[in-house]
């Protein structure tokens, strides 16, 4: 761990959290938005813990999961086009507070919750079987194809458990409105995922081995 990598997580981190609560709580007009605090607690609390641990364990995979600058075109329109989904649909659930729109049942919402936890879980699992990861699209020097744990089954699990989580979160604000914004997700990351395949193909070794072991690329038994 070095101060800069400390810094940087912390400041991320920080700002993540400042963002998130204006998108949620500037547009509803009111502190007093219980879903808005759930949502918070949920996302930020894990990741706060799972920081800490990855700072001490795992410093370089921590780095490359900070690292967020796209260098290809494609993959920059679709960091910006769920950019824009994250706030136009947490504007709305905000806006759903302030002028009384419908809001989901208290059961679907701890049932989005236990989604969103149990996604978190899986998200830690996909972490700890590919040291690899970064957030953006690249293969790094030693890599190597991954073909067992939850790799085993689909190709993409880190996707697909940010699937869950995504659209999880929503129904945790308990607006439908905001859940119809977010179904936008699994269009936008099925263009990264073509376009990352494509580059996986070229530059790592067995990848085009290992998508004849795994057929499906995102969600089992569908794409």
């Amino acid at each position: 761990m070095t101060t800069k990598l400390f810094i940087q997580a912390i400041s991320k981190f920080l700002l993540g959290v400042i963002f998130v609560l204006l998108l949620i709580f500037l547009p509803a007009g009111t502190f007093a938005f219980f879903n808005g605090w759930l949502l918070m607690g949920i996302l930020f609390i894990p990741m706060f813990f799972a920081g800490i641990v990855m700072m001490f364990k795992n410093p370089e995979l921590l780095r490359k999961r900070l690292s967020a600058k796209e260098k290809q075109h494609e993959q920059q329109l679709v960091v910006k086009l769920s950019g824009l989904m994250f706030i136009v649909g947490f504007i709305i659930a905000g806006l759903g507070v302030r002028f009384d729109w419908y809001i989901l049942p208290k059961g679907i919402v701890i049932t989005g919750t236990i989604i969103f936890l149990i996604s978190y879980l899986l998200y830690a699992e996909v972490l700890r079987e590919n040291t690899y990861l970064s957030r953006t699209i690249e293969v790094q020097e030693n890599q190597k194809v991954i073909d067992t744990g939850l790799y085993g089954i689909v190709r993409h699990p880190m996707y697909s458990v940010t699937l869950l989580l995504f659209l999880s979160m929503p129904i945790v604000l308990g607006s439908i409105f905001s859940f119809l914004i977010f179904l936008a997700y699994p269009f936008i990351i099925a263009v990264r995922i073509k376009n990352e395949e494509r580059l996986l193909e070229k530059e790592l070794d067995g990848y085009r081995e290992y998508k004849k072991k795994v057929k499906y690329r995102l969600i089992p038994f569908i794409w």
